[in-house]
């Protein structure tokens, strides 16, 4: 029992440390600072062990993906700076039709990796789990290249993970994940501001 209760302190110490790291991403991204990817390196190093514990292996294996992605946010945001001109964001936004595309691809991924999770692992929620992982794949991707709607997609995707994480007891990331929603719905109109300003800014 004493050694239960400690494991799963320290599960729960890990937790707390991953969601404030999580939370100074989520917060640094949304004004656009490049001190946004050194914090998404922490939390992802830190919930990789989480989830796996957790038995949420397409989420361990998502949090891999998010290290070599906060590198590469690192080097794509550091880039921009030094290149655009004053007053350019290097926002972009794609059409409707690219992300009609960008959405049957990445479900019809989310399908097969969560029939091989359920088929061939012990994961809990493998269909959903896999579903999160595959979007959250692509919309980190969208984060990285700055395109606009990138936010509207993780509403989506943290309400799904609410309910995930309530099921599996991580009550610290399920409170994360309310106010992740709540601020991608704010990140979401702060960069639409900035991309109408560049847009305005741009020359005819």
């Amino acid at each position: 029992m004493t050694e239960l209760f400690s494991g799963w302190q320290t599960l729960t110490q890990l937790e707390l440390a991953a969601t404030l790291s999580a939370l100074a991403y989520v917060l640094l991204a949304m004004k656009q600072s490049l001190w946004c990817w050194p914090a998404a390196l922490l939390s992802t190093l830190l919930y990789t062990h989480i989830m796996w514990h957790s038995a949420l292996l397409s989420d361990a294996l998502l949090q891999l993906y998010y290290a070599g992605m906060a590198l590469y946010g690192w080097y794509s945001w550091r880039q921009q700076l030094q290149k655009l001109p004053a007053g350019q964001s290097g926002m972009i936004e794609w059409s409707v039709g690219t992300h009609v595309n960008l959405i049957t691809v990445t479900a019809l991924a989310g399908c097969l990796l969560g029939y091989l999770m359920d088929q061939y692992t012990h994961a809990d929620f493998a269909y959903i789990d896999a579903q999160t992982t595959a979007f959250s794949v692509m919309t980190t991707y969208l984060v990285a290249r700055k395109v606009v709607s990138n936010w509207l997609y993780w509403v989506v995707i943290d309400a799904v993970c609410i309910y995930v994480y309530i099921q599996k007891h991580l009550y610290f990331t399920t409170a994360l994940f309310v106010l992740y929603t709540i601020i991608a719905l704010i990140g979401f109109f702060v960069w639409r501001s900035s991309y109408q300003q560049q847009q305005q800014t741009q020359p005819a």
